[in-house]
């Protein structure tokens, strides 16, 4: 590989990924108010319909939870114990096609993207939860089964780290083929056609996390997204970057959708910043956006608080 791709912030570290886990939970701490509009953090009240446990009857309980067989063969009254039910799984969708490989501060958007995804996937299987993965690069999609405790998430990380240095990797010799041969290798999947294999990949109920830049989101992905919630919970990260004031001085190349190439130059004089809003709408549905110059925990605090442990999915 190139060495200018093994840099910090263009090549994921397995190491640096699982070390997000102490992160992720110092996070979860204490109760936040959520990022996106009109959400608190709240207890869930009640209890579950799953049984954990028979015992003996104490004045105060619910008669309505005394179980009969157990009451019948004792002689003495009995009753249930519930705990929720909670078969978590959640598909991490990692956009790694060529428009995410690209950051002018901190880190590659697509790195910043596997950061937000495993801070995710960590509480999800601290919770009891499973976590998959399905990695959207030009050079095909990566998937890894759902699957819980710390051995599910190491292998979701060990997917991403494959997938990115897969997309880095294709994206190079794109490059330094030119000609033809590179536009062939640069072609960008639409993200609709690139969703199809989520049908496969989540079980009915899972939740899907998706973090992407939504670059060549084709027409399709408003349909697509309906389709998928009908039996599933779509929630999308947006994943930003500085915008164009914010760059140094100099001529940067430019690739266009359309193939065409060009060459822009910046003054880098200092503009206006503009405020990037928590939230926004992508194909109709609210998206969390993250800056992907922000610090690791910087993040973690915006996920905690867009996906708070105590609001159900």
């Amino acid at each position: 590989m190139i060495a200018a791709l093994e840099a910090p912030g263009v090549m994921l570290a397995p190491d640096a990924l699982i070390a997000l886990r102490r992160v992720a939970l110092r996070s979860r701490a204490a109760p936040v108010l959520a990022a996106l509009p009109g959400g608190f953090a709240t207890r869930r009240k009640g209890h579950g319909q799953e049984v954990a446990d028979v015992r003996c009857y104490v004045v105060g309980d619910d008669i309505r939870h005394l179980d009969r067989g157990t009451t019948a063969r004792t002689g003495t009254l009995h009753v249930r114990q519930f705990q929720e039910e909670r078969d978590r799984v959640a598909l991490l969708i990692a956009d790694f096609r060529a428009p995410m490989l690209w950051g002018v501060t901190r880190a590659f958007r697509s790195v910043v993207a596997a950061e937000a995804l495993c801070l995710l996937g960590w509480r999800v299987v601290e919770d009891g939860g499973r976590v998959g993965l399905l990695a959207l690069t030009s050079a095909g999609p990566v998937a890894v089964a759902p699957r819980g405790r710390t051995r599910g998430m190491l292998d979701v990380i060990g997917g991403l780290v494959r997938a990115h240095a897969a997309a880095l990797d294709a994206v190079a010799r794109g490059a330094s083929q030119g000609g033809d041969a590179g536009d062939q290798a640069g072609a960008l999947v639409p993200l609709d056609a690139a969703l199809a294999p989520v049908e496969r990949c989540a079980p009915a109920g899972a939740e899907l996390l998706l973090a992407s830049g939504f670059d060549g989101c084709g027409e399709g992905l408003a349909d697509r997204l309906s389709a998928l919630a009908r039996r599933r919970v779509p929630r999308l990260i947006l994943i930003g970057d500085a915008d164009a004031a914010r760059l140094p001085r100099g001529r940067y190349p430019v690739r266009l959708p359309d193939g065409r190439r060009l060459r822009v130059a910046l003054d880098g004089a200092p503009g206006r910043q503009p405020v990037s809003p928590d939230s926004v709408v992508i194909a109709g549905r609210p998206a969390l956006t993250l800056d992907a110059g922000a610090s690791v925990d910087e993040l973690a605090r915006r996920l905690a608080g867009a996906f708070p442990q105590d609001r159900t999915p």
